[in-house]
């Protein structure tokens, strides 16, 4: 999902389409409250759904996200204290967080005394 809004950036695109999933929607809410994107829908088909994104730009067609870069996979999870919560940009960027309370922001983590793993960094 992360690939598919970075290329969509990328290429000047308004939209974005992703095959939807929960942690997908929860991502998508957790741009849409710190403003990374316009709006997102959740469309529903005879499989798993799509998610469509409404991306943001400014008025000289300047992405709202400037980078958005995978931290944890499959292979190598990334787990954080709540003291140990990565700032992005010295707190310009949202770190996404999967926490037992749900995804969150690294600002939502150190405010709740929430670890979890790092899924993501944007700024």
């Amino acid at each position: 999902m992360l690939t598919i809004v970075r290329n969509a950036y990328r290429t000047r695109k308004k939209t974005a389409t992703v095959p939807g999933s929960n942690i997908k929607k929860q991502i998508c809410r957790i741009l849409y409250e710190s403003h990374f994107i316009s709006k997102y829908a959740f469309v529903a088909d005879d499989k798993q759904g799509l998610i469509k994104i409404l991306l943001k730009y400014d008025g000289s067609l300047n992405s709202a996200i400037q980078g958005i870069r995978r931290i944890s996979s499959p292979g190598h999870r990334q787990y954080r204290k709540s003291a140990d919560m990565p700032k992005v940009l010295n707190g310009m960027g949202i770190a996404i967080v999967s926490t037992p309370k749900g995804l969150m922001t690294d600002r939502e983590c150190r405010k709740q005394n929430l670890g979890g793993e790092v899924i993501a960094h944007v700024w």
